[in-house]
């Protein structure tokens, strides 16, 4: 069914290139695992073209989405997500080269796309240019992006005047909750940054983290994931506040011993 649906995607005359991305560009997919679909085109499709297409596979469908990037977000007749994102090629290249040959770094995920493109795979590409950027970006990973990186999120989760663990702080001596999560999720974005650039890893996206860690870094803080679930179970503990801190203290000093 799906091979049928991007076959017909295929053939939209906007559609310079289909590639898949997530778990089932890889192998670590199951049957319910979703699909993530990248559409690189020429100019925007349609809505009645896509929804046209779209309806023979899908029993339920959110035409032209844009939280993150413009995207289709269905459901399969057999019960499997997909999303389908539409994207410029060259614009989407831009952002790539700012990160790869300018190595210019980003307050979380710096090098997601960069992941993206290179681990994906690619269904169609009606002039070989996917598979083109995709060669050209399949380098090792750039020294200065990773000096980059690391400067920034360390001046993020440590030494600047807004790092986060003050404003997770000040958050705590306000009991303010909303606050102290939003600021730990812009902490942990931060950390996992820095540990996939000191390890020289592109970032692979939001799940799974600790496990991808541990089975790819080889460079690991001392009681990585015990401090995070420590950090975890203290979180909203007024009585555990200080216990709190320490622990964040103590996930940066062990960051910063295996820089």
């Amino acid at each position: 069914m799906v091979e049928q649906l991007f076959k017909e995607l295929s053939l939209l005359e906007e559609v310079e290139a289909i590639a898949l991305g997530g778990s089932r560009a890889g192998a670590n997919y199951d049957e319910k695992s979703d699909y993530d679909v990248y559409l690189y085109v020429t100019s925007p499709v349609s809505e009645e073209k896509r929804k046209n297409i779209l309806q023979k596979f899908c029993s339920y469908m959110e035409i032209g989405n844009s939280f993150w990037e413009y995207e289709d977000n269905c459901v399969l007749n057999n019960g499997i997500e997909i999303d389908i994102l539409y994207r410029d090629m060259e614009d989407f290249m831009k952002g790539i080269q700012r990160v790869v040959v300018e190595c210019q770094p980003s307050n979380s995920y710096t090098t997601c796309m960069w992941h993206n493109l290179i681990t994906c795979k690619i269904l169609y590409d009606k002039n070989g240019k996917l598979e083109k950027y995709k060669n050209k970006y399949s380098i090792p990973y750039p020294k200065q992006l990773r000096e980059n990186i690391i400067k920034r999120q360390l001046e993020l989760i440590d030494s600047s005047m807004p790092a986060y663990p003050k404003q997770i702080k000040k958050a705590i001596l306000r009991k303010d909750f909303v606050s102290i999560n939003h600021r730990i999720t812009e902490f942990l974005a931060s950390y996992f940054d820095l540990l996939f650039a000191i390890n020289e890893i592109t970032h692979p996206g939001e799940k799974r983290l600790v496990q991808l860690c541990k089975k790819q870094c080889k460079i690991l803080p001392k009681n990585f994931e015990e401090n995070l679930n420590l950090l975890f179970s203290y979180m909203y503990l007024e009585e555990k506040n200080i216990f709190f801190m320490e622990t964040l203290e103590q996930i940066v000093d062990n960051i910063k011993k295996i820089i």
